[in-house]
């Protein structure tokens, strides 16, 4: 993605809200005349001015099959920066809500064999995209694990029910609990020629990478739903400096490297501003990093950085810009 692909160029009226579980709401999008809304595929996102004025990223859930409508699903999230409590509790249906085109950083691949869907909680839209997109025409092989913490705060369940008629869907519920987390290992201990998608908190996603370290590592693919890696209590304001150019800029907390370059006006590609997609690999020429990507491998982390999420463990980051 480029600064242009991620501008608001659309305007999307609120058509209706439903509860998609306890403390998630599903808004139905359309064009405010009724026309064809831009196509998307499998796995992708739109970009959204809540009304507090902030711009959140949000999976598109529905089929991609569909042109006269997007559906979004959010959870309101209390210990969050304020985008979800913004857009759940003010938002009303008939408002007018600006929008970016569509955009995918976790698309599915060509002929992939088959397929292992792995969903954390609000995880489950982009996948849900997906398992209705193999549902409108013959496809490979598919299951799906839903992961969430109780019956009614799991999105999408009945739906679930009605898109598998077999038993490729797999719903587990922890209560809270870690010692009922379910075991993935016998899921991923055997690596195939399929692909898997995870999408979840990072916890989870750690978790799948760790467990499939002995994959093919194009064969895994993740996508989170927190922008710029989340904000740690120990993390400290740094500066990077600009090799080509010489500029400094600084980098406080709560800013991601990505955001400040782009306030600088310097161009850098990316995607999905949570350091899953790869998009915004930058050069590190000095410095040591705070990697909180999913994607480098540690051969690489010395000279390389995503800027989308990931921040200094020094004062000073030279990146080759």
């Amino acid at each position: 993605m480029t600064d242009t692909a991620s501008e608001i160029t659309m305007s999307l009226r609120i058509a209706s809200i439903a509860e998609a579980a306890r403390g998630i709401r599903a808004f139905e999008l359309v064009h405010p005349d009724g026309d064809d809304l831009p196509a998307f595929s499998p796995g992708s996102h739109i970009r959204v001015r809540v009304p507090s004025g902030d711009v959140r990223k949000y999976s598109l859930c529905n089929s991609p099959g569909e042109r006269k409508r997007y559906v979004i699903t959010v959870k309101r999230e209390d210990g969050g920066r304020g985008g979800s409590i913004s857009l759940v509790d003010q938002a009303c249906a008939g408002d007018i809500l600006p929008a970016s085109k569509p955009d995918n950083a976790f698309p599915l691949v060509d002929a992939p064999g088959s397929l292992t869907f792995i969903a954390g909680g609000i995880g489950i839209t982009p996948i849900l995209s997906m398992i209705r997109s193999l549902a409108d025409a013959p496809g490979p092989a598919w299951k799906l694990y839903y992961l969430s913490q109780a019956p009614e705060t799991t999105a999408y369940l009945r739906e679930l029910g009605e898109l598998d008629p077999g038993s490729r869907v797999t719903i587990h519920h922890d209560h809270g609990n870690p010692a009922e987390a379910y075991d993935l290992w016998p899921v991923l201990e055997k690596p195939n020629r399929g692909h898997v998608y995870c999408c979840g908190p990072r916890g989870l996603m750690e978790a799948v990478r760790d467990m499939t370290g002995h994959w093919s590592p194009g064969r895994i693919h993740f996508e989170s739903f927190m922008e710029g890696g989340g904000v740690k209590p120990d993390d400290r304001p740094f500066t990077v400096e600009l090799a080509r150019s010489g500029i400094s800029l600084p980098v406080p907390v709560g800013r991601s490297i990505l955001a400040v370059l782009r306030q600088a006006g310097v161009k850098v590609p990316y995607s999905c501003e949570s350091g899953t997609c790869g998009s915004c690999r930058t050069g590190m020429l000095a410095g040591t990093a705070d990697h909180r990507d999913m994607v480098l491998m540690p051969e690489e982390q010395e000279s390389q950085i995503m800027v989308c999420v990931s921040r200094a463990n020094c004062e000073k980051l030279v990146l080759d810009l």
